[in-house]
């Protein structure tokens, strides 16, 4: 049984990668809407492929360490499954949140921009909230079924139903309240409004749950993959 890791270092693993998405998802938006030439698709692209990557090489070095939750949501409902202590949940959440302001502040900090800017940009109503409802969902739905049958595919996974998200979802796929806040804190191509923060917040957090209720009927333990059933049937 593998040992886990002090708090402290779990702590310290889950505000450090918070940053550096954060500071990816960012600055690749800074970055992008300079490069695109007022090309929206394109920027938007520009910001799609180094987040997916990010994530991908995040998880695969720290997820040893701490789960690489990055996402307030995420630890909910690992703690709600038993899988992270819920007296780690509070502070977990905390550092992410301060994780990704830090990693906001340091993406404007390399563009010569304020460190701190109240966000501007409008992302709020029905459509909006559903998309990140239905990103979050999937997005956690894809982590537990990674889990369930292919752990060490899960950084690929998320790194992809992220990229991908950002371009089937009309809010571009925030879905994670600790990015979602720091990037309420930029006016830059990759921000949303601080008043919209607490909208996103609650309907990812309902997308969440909605995914962990899902993918505890779908991927209970004691079902036998379809493929296995009929091997069984044939080999019996």
């Amino acid at each position: 049984m593998s040992k886990v890791a002090p708090l402290s270092r779990r702590l310290l693993a889950e505000a450090l990668g918070t940053a550096i998405l954060v500071a990816t998802v960012v600055g690749s938006g800074i970055m992008a809407d300079k490069l695109a030439g007022g090309n929206q698709a394109v920027a938007l692209l520009g910001n799609t492929i180094p987040t997916g990557a990010i994530l991908v090489v995040l998880i695969t070095i720290l997820g040893p360490i701490s789960g690489a939750h990055f996402n307030p949501a995420v630890s909910l409902v690992f703690a709600s499954r038993g899988e992270l202590p819920w007296r780690d949940v509070l502070p977990y959440i905390v550092l992410q949140c301060l994780g990704g302001i830090v990693g906001t502040v340091v993406a404007h900090l390399m563009f010569d921009l304020a460190p701190i800017m109240a966000g501007t940009t409008a992302r709020s109503g029905p459509s909006q909230w559903l998309a990140e409802a239905v990103a979050t969902f999937t997005l956690m739905l894809t982590i537990l079924g990674g889990i369930r049958y292919a752990p060490q595919a899960v950084p690929w996974l998320v790194g992809l139903v992220i990229t991908a998200a950002y371009w089937f979802t009309a809010s571009t796929s925030f879905a994670n309240p600790a990015v979602t806040l720091a990037r309420g804190f930029t006016t830059t191509f990759a921000g949303i409004a601080i008043n919209h923060v607490p909208g996103f917040i609650v309907a990812q957090l309902i997308g969440a749950a909605l995914g962990a209720l899902v993918a505890s009927a779908l991927f209970r333990s004691n079902v036998a993959p379809a493929t296995d059933r009929a091997a069984n049937a044939q080999f019996g």
